[in-house]
């Protein structure tokens, strides 16, 4: 009998092999059944335009398989391309809130979340999600862009420059970065001068702390314009003209394209200051660059009583480099030498209409996406690009 007993033991081993797979398959072959359910009563709800009841059964299918967490993004991210933020948030957050979801996976849908807060105008939820982030190795450079745009939005230049310190500290050193360093400063000083202005306080502490923002800025980035400028027209408001133009000669030396900015104050500071020779040294030096330039010589010549002169420099420089500006500028100095009246009146006539065109066109336009405007955006309105607008070129500028 326990002869017996034995030669059976193998076959009931092997049949209690077969019973437990058999099991095992049938509840694979349950649970695939359940969520194909699922799957296709959520697809029919979406289908048949009812989200709500689909996000909820799309949450149940997580806690029967967590391999469809991919699918789940996908599909909170249709929601949020829909315009169903509330939705999106919902199933992100789902996401994100279960224990067992962990990793690069966890990442993905946090990031998605914060992308969704952004959307919905929940900014400070969306700071929160991005700084955590920070420390993702798949995720925290656009986590970065996000957090700068965050910024941007609600004006925080401090903790904008404190992350981006943070990121040149950690090695992202990049000339785009210490550009985008520069302008947060220059933002934080225009703050410092609005608070004073609105406090009215004659305080120096004030003052010094815009002149160092400034002067901040100026080191961070060397190529920098906008603080120079700044710091230009800072000390032209103390009457420190000698100063100003010391400040405002850097920013050629910076960036060329931009000393039609520049040579305006220059003169200013040089009629109010007596620095006139200083206006002649960088003029001689800059005059045929821009319009601005050379018509503030031609200026200079036709003050100096030598209006036949000063026609004859500009007519030469507009065969050259033919501008709007300079076409005004000649018209005018022919009215000045014109005897006879009618051909004074239609010159006249001629440049009122050639300063009217002027005023319509835009003086400055985006490099990166070609918006243009009157004035000066040191953050491009349109595609939020720091830095890339500057003065047009050409007939119709400089």
């Amino acid at each position: 009998m326990l002869e017996t007993l034995f030669l059976l033991l193998p076959v009931a081993v092997w049949y209690g092999w077969v019973m437990g797979r058999n099991s095992l398959r049938q509840s694979q072959r349950k649970q695939t059944s359940i969520l194909a359910k699922h799957y296709y009563r959520g697809l029919n709800f979406l289908l048949s335009d009812q989200p709500d009841k689909a996000v909820d059964t799309l949450i149940k299918m997580i806690d029967l398989d967590s391999d469809t967490i991919e699918t789940h993004i996908a599909m909170g991210k249709f929601f949020r391309h829909r315009g169903e933020i509330d939705r999106a948030i919902r199933v992100h957050q789902n996401l994100v809130s279960r224990e067992e979801i962990s990793g690069v996976l966890r990442e993905n849908a946090l990031f998605e979340l914060g992308r969704d807060y952004i959307l919905a105008g929940f900014l400070e939820r969306a700071e929160h999600v991005f700084l955590q982030l920070l420390n993702s190795q798949k995720h925290f450079v656009s986590a970065q862009g996000e957090l700068f745009n965050i910024y941007q939005s609600t004006k925080d230049w401090q903790k904008a420059i404190e992350l981006a310190e943070n990121m040149l500290g950690a090695g992202g050193e990049s000339d785009q970065l210490r550009a985008r360093v520069a302008h947060f400063y220059c933002e934080q000083a225009n703050v410092v001068a609005k608070a004073t202005k609105q406090t009215e306080t004659q305080s120096d502490a004030e003052p010094l702390t815009q002149e160092a923002l400034l002067h901040k800025a100026t080191k961070i980035d060397e190529k920098a314009v906008r603080p120079w400028l700044l710091l230009g027209q800072l000390a032209m408001q103390n009457e420190q003209y000698s100063d100003a133009i010391g400040y405002l000669r850097q920013i050629p030396v910076r960036d060329i394209n931009w000393l039609s900015e520049a040579v305006p104050l220059i003169e200013e500071c040089a009629l109010k200051g007596g620095h006139q020779d200083q206006l002649q040294s960088i003029l001689d030096q800059y005059w045929q660059v821009c319009a601005t330039a050379y018509l503030t010589k031609v200026k200079q010549l036709a003050k100096d009583g030598d209006s036949e002169q000063a026609a004859s420099v500009l007519l030469d420089q507009l065969k050259k480099h033919p501008t709007m500006k300079g076409f005004k500028t000649l018209m005018s100095l022919y009215i000045d030498l014109q005897d006879h009246e009618q051909s004074t009146n239609s010159l006249v006539l001629l440049k009122e209409l050639v300063e009217e065109q002027i005023q319509l066109r835009p003086k400055y336009r985006c490099h990166s996406c070609g918006f243009s405007g009157s004035k000066i955006h040191w953050l491009c309105p349109s595609c939020k690009t720091w830095g890339a607008i500057k003065p047009i070129k050409g007939l119709d500028g400089e």
